[in-house]
C-alpha cells in the first residue's frame, strides 16, 4: 500500500482492529470468574469443560460455513452478521439464570466470532497484498491485547460494576462498535466473485493438513488455558484476583511477540525455527506446572505466553501459504474449522480428568503429549511453499 493511498485504508485498518479486539473476551472473560460462574448457576467440573470446548465447536461448525455465506453475501455483510450475533450473545447470556441458558447463548456468541476470525486473514490478504505479515502481527497483537485485558480485568471489573453479569456483558458494546465499522466498510466492498471452482479440495494438502493440526494444538493449548489456568493457580494457593493477573500475563505476551513476528519471518528462510522455540517453551512450562506450580506459577505464565505466540505465526502462515483472496479465505476455513474441530475433545477431557482424579498431573501430561504432533506437523506446515502450487501447479489460478 502507497502512502497516498493510507488515509483511504484507515477505516477498513480500523475494522480490523475493531473485529480483532472481538475475538477473545467472550473466552478469556470465563476462567478469572470460573468459580462465581459455577455457584451462581450451578456448574459442575464437567459442563465447564464444555463450556471450555464451545470456542472450538463453533469455530468448526461456523469458520467451515464462511467461504459460502462470504460467496453468497460478501465479507462485509457477513462480518456484520457476526458482530451482531456476538453482541446479542454477550448481552444476554449475562442474564442466564441456569448453566444451559449460559451455555446457549455462550454458544451464540462465540458463532459470531467464528465467522469473522475465518474471514479476517482473506480480507488482510485482499487489502494489503504487500503487508500481509505487518497486518496479520498488527491484528494479532489487538487480538491477544483483549485477550490479556479481558482477562486482567473480569475480577475487578466484576467487582466495580457489582456482579460478574456486568463484568461479562459489558464486552457487548465492543462488538457493537465492530458492527458499526463493518456497515461503514460494506458500501466500498468489491462485487462478488462467481467464478466456479478450480482448485482440488484442501484435505489433499499436506500444507494444509499440516497446519490445521498445528492450529489444533495450539486451539487446544489456548482453550485450556483460558478455561482452567487460573483454576490450576488457586488450587496451588495463589488468590483469584493474582491467578487472573497470571492468566492476563500468559495471554499477553503474545501480543509483543507478534510484534517481532514480521521482522524474524523476513530473516529466516522458512519459519521452522519459530515452530521450536514455541513448542519448547510449552514443555518448559508444563514441567514447571507438574513440579511446582505455585513456586513457580510465574515462570510458567511466562513460558505459557510465549507458546502461545504459536497462533499469530500459524496466523501468519495462513496469509502466506496461499496466493490468492480466495485461496487464503479456503485455507483460513480449513485449517481454522478443522483445526477447531479436532480441538473439541481437550478442554472436555481436561475437565473430566480434573473431576475424577482431583489433581492436574494427568491434565497437565495430556497436554504435554499433544506438543508431538505440534511440533512434527508445525514443522512441514512452516516449509515455504503455496497450496495453490501444491495441489495445482504453479501456472493454475485458483477460482473458488
Amino acid at each position: 500500500m502507497t502512502p497516498r493511498r493510507l488515509p483511504a485504508a484507515l477505516p477498513l485498518v480500523l475494522l480490523v482492529l475493531l473485529t480483532s479486539l472481538n475475538l477473545r473476551p467472550v473466552a478469556s472473560t470465563i476462567g478469572p470468574l470460573l468459580p462465581e460462574l459455577q455457584a451462581e448457576l450451578g456448574m459442575d467440573n464437567v459442563v465447564s469443560g464444555v463450556l471450555a470446548t464451545l470456542p472450538p465447536l463453533c469455530f468448526a461448525v461456523f469458520g467451515s460455513l464462511t467461504p459460502a455465506l462470504s460467496r453468497r453475501f460478501g465479507q462485509m455483510s457477513v462480518i456484520m452478521m457476526g458482530m451482531a450475533v456476538l453482541a446479542v450473545g454477550l448481552a444476554v447470556r449475562a442474564l442466564a439464570a441456569d448453566a444451559w441458558v449460559f451455555l446457549l447463548f455462550s454458544m451464540l456468541a462465540i458463532a459470531g466470532v467464528a465467522v469473522a476470525n475465518v474471514l479476517l486473514p482473506a480480507v488482510v490478504g485482499h487489502a494489503f497484498p504487500g503487508r500481509v505479515e505487518r497486518m496479520t502481527a498488527l491484528y494479532s497483537i489487538a487480538l491477544t491485547g483483549a485477550a490479556t485485558l479481558a482477562a486482567a480485568s473480569a475480577v475487578p471489573l466484576a467487582g466495580a460494576l457489582g456482579s460478574w453479569r456486568w463484568g461479562l456483558g459489558i464486552w457487548a458494546l465492543l462488538a457493537v462498535a465492530a458492527l458499526l465499522s463493518a456497515a461503514r466498510n460494506r458500501v466500498s466492498q468489491p462485487a462478488r466473485s462467481s467464478a466456479p471452482r478450480l482448485l482440488p479440495p484442501l484435505r489433499r494438502s499436506r500444507i494444509a493438513r499440516g497446519l490445521a493440526v498445528y492450529m489444533a494444538v495450539n486451539a487446544t493449548t489456548a482453550y485450556v488455558i483460558l478455561g482452567w489456568l487460573p483454576q490450576i493457580f488457586r488450587d496451588a494457593g495463589i488468590p483469584a484476583g493474582t491467578s487472573g493477573l497470571m492468566l492476563a500475563v500468559a495471554l499477553g505476551l503474545a501480543a509483543p511477540v507478534a510484534l517481532f513476528l514480521p521482522g524474524l519471518i523476513a530473516r529466516l528462510p522458512d519459519q521452522r525455527p519459530l515452530v521450536w522455540a514455541f513448542c519448547l517453551s510449552a514443555l518448559a512450562a508444563y514441567a514447571g506446572l507438574l513440579l511446582a506450580p505455585g513456586a513457580l506459577a510465574w515462570p510458567c505464565a511466562i513460558l505459557l505466553g510465549l507458546n502461545g505466540a504459536g497462533f499469530p505465526l500459524a496466523l501468519t502462515m495462513i496469509g502466506l501459504r496461499a496466493r490468492t483472496q480466495e485461496g487464503v479465505t479456503r485455507l483460513s476455513s480449513f485449517t481454522q474449522s478443522m483445526g477447531y474441530l479436532m480441538a473439541i475433545p481437550g478442554p472436555v477431557l481436561i475437565g473430566v480428568l480434573y473431576q475424577y482424579t482431583g489433581g492436574w498431573e494427568l491434565p497437565i501430561l495430556f497436554l504435554a503429549v499433544l506438543v508431538v504432533p505440534q511440533l512434527a506437523l508445525g514443522l512441514h506446515a512452516a516449509r515455504r511453499g503455496t497450496v495453490e502450487d501444491e495441489l495445482t501447479g504453479r501456472e493454475a489460478c485458483v477460482r473458488v
